[in-house]
Order: structure tokens, then sequence, then C-alpha cells
């Protein structure tokens, strides 16, 4: 009897814990932008990393606005996802988020960076991924066209890997791109505030939010169909797909990897939880479920794991 009381204490304990956490949740502006329900940000990776990121740069000082998963129309009808944008009074902070764990090597120049996950008694497993600061180029690229209004006000870019991940050997040479951890982006914001300065008003930054807001509200019909023409572009080209063993060396210069395969961070985003390899984009060709897009594991045959799209 005992025991069943203890045990009802702490579900009891739980269940308030994580109300008031829901309750504290739903008044950011996180939640009021993307209507993500408390429970679905902390089982996806993916929107984990992005409200983290939020909660670190909600502290920064200043006017500021937030925007996440930013539909920027492309020149050919397609859309390109950014996943957080901060408006701030020192100018347009765009950010890419990257959810990896291990080991992070790569330079900006390199067309692919390398992921390495220990793999057990003493190896290690190796993974190619296409750079985010060329994914990031095409975010800033139609970004700044869709606010040509706006061209005072400028664009900064930064690539945020998890804290679960170490930054092992990253070389940057441009001085136009900034790869950090998650844990450090308020410092690192805060160092470009010092440095720039704060010269944007508010009513500045609420005409850019007032035009780029309608673009986060997309639709499922509209994400379904980003989905879909990422899909295409990869069916329909000889170009390998990005985020498997196969495109170590790829035979693509920058501009075609800006229409071929850096449009969507959600493909490099996503590591199965079975095995630690890449998910990609699949389509089932039969049963009930024929036609519909999928993520599956990189890995197969070898692993079956697969996630719906929801």
């Amino acid at each position: 009897m005992m025991n069943y009381k203890i045990t009802f204490i702490i579900v009891v304990f739980l269940a308030v814990i994580y109300f008031l956490k829901d309750y504290s949740y739903r008044k950011t502006e996180y939640y009021r932008i993307t209507h993500n329900p408390y429970l679905r940000v902390l089982y996806n990776k993916g929107l984990k990393g992005e409200y983290y990121t939020y909660m670190y740069l909600s502290r920064l000082e200043g006017y500021k606005r937030f925007l996440f998963n930013c539909y920027i129309p492309k020149n050919d009808g397609t859309t390109t996802e950014i996943d957080v944008i901060l408006l701030h009074d020192s100018g347009i902070y765009v950010f890419e988020s990257k959810n990896y764990s291990g080991w992070i090597f790569g330079n900006e120049n390199q067309k692919n960076w390398t992921q390495t996950l220990p793999a057990g008694r003493g190896k290690s497993h190796k993974t190619q991924f296409l750079n985010p600061i060329i994914q990031n180029k095409v975010h800033l690229k139609y970004l700044k066209g869709y606010l040509k209004d706006f061209s005072e006000v400028p664009l900064f870019s930064y690539i945020v890997f998890s804290d679960r991940c170490t930054l092992k050997n990253i070389t940057l040479t441009s001085k136009e791109h900034f790869v950090i951890n998650r844990y450090n982006i308020l410092k690192a914001v805060r160092e470009n505030v010092k440095t720039v300065g704060v010269p944007y008003s508010k009513d500045t930054l609420d005409a850019i939010y007032e035009k780029l807001y309608p673009l986060t509200q997309a639709d499922n019909e509209l994400k379904l169909e980003h989905i879909k023409n990422i899909e295409n572009k990869y069916k329909h080209s000889s170009k390998p797909k990005p985020d498997t063993d196969d495109i170590k060396k790829p035979e693509t210069s920058e501009t075609e990897l800006e229409t071929v395969s850096s449009d969507d961070n959600a493909i490099s985003d996503k590591i199965c939880p079975r095995c630690g390899g890449k998910l990609i984009l699949r389509t089932a060709k039969k049963g009930n479920n024929a036609g519909n897009s999928f993520w599956g594991c990189s890995n197969y045959p070898k692993c079956h794991y697969i996630e719906n799209i929801k």
C-alpha cells in the first residue's frame, strides 16, 4: 500500500511540474507564433532546438521580435524555410539550427561537413552533411530579396549546433557567418550588438515583422508541397541526395547546390534514433500509404526505422 501512495505522489508531483511548465510555455512568443503543443516540443528534437534558441535569446537586451519556420518564396515559385529569425534594433539575425551530437568538422568553403559519432570498441561512424553555411546563404539570398524595401537593415548569419555536440575543427574565413553551440548564442549576439550598435527603430522592425509574419503561418498543404518540391528535385536530378554516405565528393558547383540540395534544412537535421544514421525523404510506393512522403533511415536495409511526416 505504501508503494502505491509513493507512486501516486510522484505522479501528481510530475503532473504539477508539467502543468506549470506548460502554462509558462503558453505565454511565450514561440508558442503564440508556432502553436506547437508543449508535449510535441519536448519530444521533437527540431522543435526543441528552435525553442531553446528562442529561450536563450529572449534575455537579449533591446527591442526584439521573433519569427519561426518562415517559408520564404523563391524565384521559381517554391519556398525555402528559415528556422529562426530575430529582429533586433541592431539588425536581422538568421539562424540555421542543427540538432546534431558527436564531433563536427568543416570549413566555410567545403561543400560537405563531417559528423563523427562513437561506434563502440574504439571505432567511430562518420557521416557527411551539407555545409550549413551554404544552406544559410540560400536563406539570406531570398530573405534579402523579399525584404528589398528594407535593404538598409543588415542580415547576420548564425549556424547553431546543439549543446550535445562538439565543434571540433570549424574554420571560418569570410567573417560573414558565426558557427556556435546553442549555449553560446546569447553571448555571440551580444558581442555583435556591441560591434554594430543599435541604429534601427521599433517602427522599422515592426514593419519587417508584419511583412514576414504571414510566411510563418504556413498550412499543412504548403508544408507538404515544400517537402515534395525538395523530393522532386532529387528525383529528377542526377545529383546524389544530401546526407547519405555517397555524397562525400559531389560533382556540383555552389550554384547547383543552392538550387538542388541546400534548399531545406530538414534534410540534414533529422537523425535516426536507432542507429544514428541520417533520415532522408522517401515516398511509399505500395500499400495504403502509397504516394505519401515519410522519413526513412539512410542505413536501410540494415535499419528499418521510419518516421511519418505530420
